[in-house]
């Protein structure tokens, strides 16, 4: 069986930890994508930070 790991999505703005998902566990580069933040208010950009 393939593993998996949790990665944690941080807003890059207020620092606040807000989504989280499971992927393999084969990384090449680090995942950044433009989710809403609740603490902003408004669609900003987040990036993979550690646990």
């Amino acid at each position: 069986m393939a593993e998996r790991i949790t990665i944690i999505l941080g807003c890059t703005v207020c620092k606040n930890k807000n989504y989280h998902f499971a992927r393999g566990k084969k990384k090449e580069f680090k995942i950044e994508l433009n989710k809403f933040c609740r603490a902003c208010g408004k669609n900003t950009p987040h990036k993979e930070v550690k646990a």
